[in-house]
């Protein structure tokens, strides 16, 4: 397929359904990893011949960079509200934590995609981004929590690194299990989550 015609195609592809596409081929990533999955196993999961696919992405990792890129600039805006919304060090954690349930929430499969896979794609220049992200999450995370020890909210003994790793993963895994719909929302599994970890699981006596 000749270059110009790939690129004018997928110019004109309608956003609906470039939106279906990137969704179906995050479920397929999630599932079966990137580089187990083929251009031919997304288009059988559209319902779609794999030559045309192609009239709306140049390749799978095309795919891939929108699925990721679109999350994390999601994810961020979020974020980025939270971190200038001038919140005391416990509520930045409390409000952190449930923008991030409702992204699971929003972009469960890439969100998945990004814990299998970031660590490799980094080290790719067209996903750079990923290790930007990374870094940019982390000084949020412990600038708030290192904020939280200065002023007496959280205990002077708190390891900040041990305990900005045990929060993180703890959210994000929940993208393994967590399917939209379900019983709780995502403010409720946050409420859950933060509720254990600021305050444990032991009965206050």
């Amino acid at each position: 397929m000749p270059a110009a015609k790939k690129k004018t195609t997928t110019a004109n592809a309608s956003p609906e359904r470039r939106r279906e596409l990137l969704n179906t081929a995050a479920e397929v990533f999630a599932a079966h990893g990137y580089n187990a999955t083929t251009v031919r196993r997304i288009a059988d999961e559209a319902g779609m011949l794999a030559g045309s696919l192609y009239y709306h992405f140049d390749s799978k990792e095309s795919m891939l960079d929108e699925i990721l890129s679109s999350f994390l600039t999601e994810l961020w805006e979020g974020y980025d509200a939270v971190l200038a919304a001038g919140l005391g060090p416990r509520e930045t954690i409390e409000a952190l934590v449930t923008e991030s349930f409702r992204e699971i929430d929003r972009h469960r499969a890439a969100v998945a995609i990004y814990q299998k896979e970031s660590r490799h794609l980094a080290a790719q220049p067209r996903f750079g981004y990923l290790s930007d992200s990374q870094q940019k999450f982390e000084k949020a995370w412990l600038g708030t929590l290192e904020r939280g020890v200065a002023g007496g909210v959280f205990r002077a003994d708190l390891d900040i690194r041990l305990t900005y790793r045990f929060v993180r993963d703890t959210v994000w895994v929940a993208a393994s299990w967590y399917r939209p719909g379900g019983q709780h929302s995502p403010e409720e599994i946050a409420r859950q989550y933060l509720s254990m970890v600021l305050d444990g699981i032991a009965a206050r006596v």
